[in-house]
């Protein structure tokens, strides 16, 4: 379970150069924060260490990652 500031650092990392990046992240942090398990931080943490273009790209479903360990998360994304 997220307690609320390691949140904040997520949500601080979260904001993008790219407003696509930063609302679907948004909408997901403020959906499914809290119900986020260890699995899911370490996948989100992966994807936030990409550049803003990879990262949307991956979101869009234009791209697939390298890393197909971040696809379950990547799915909840997408649908976000």
């Amino acid at each position: 379970m997220l307690d609320r500031a390691r949140l904040a650092r997520i949500r601080w990392r979260s904001r993008r150069g790219m407003l696509e990046n930063d609302l679907i992240l948004t909408r997901f942090l403020d959906a499914k924060a809290f119900a986020l398990t260890e699995d899911d931080i370490a996948m989100l943490d992966r994807l936030l260490d990409l550049p803003d273009g990879e990262l949307w790209e991956l979101i869009a479903g234009r791209m697939e990652p390298h890393d197909t360990t971040v696809l379950p998360l990547l799915a909840q994304l997408r649908a976000a």
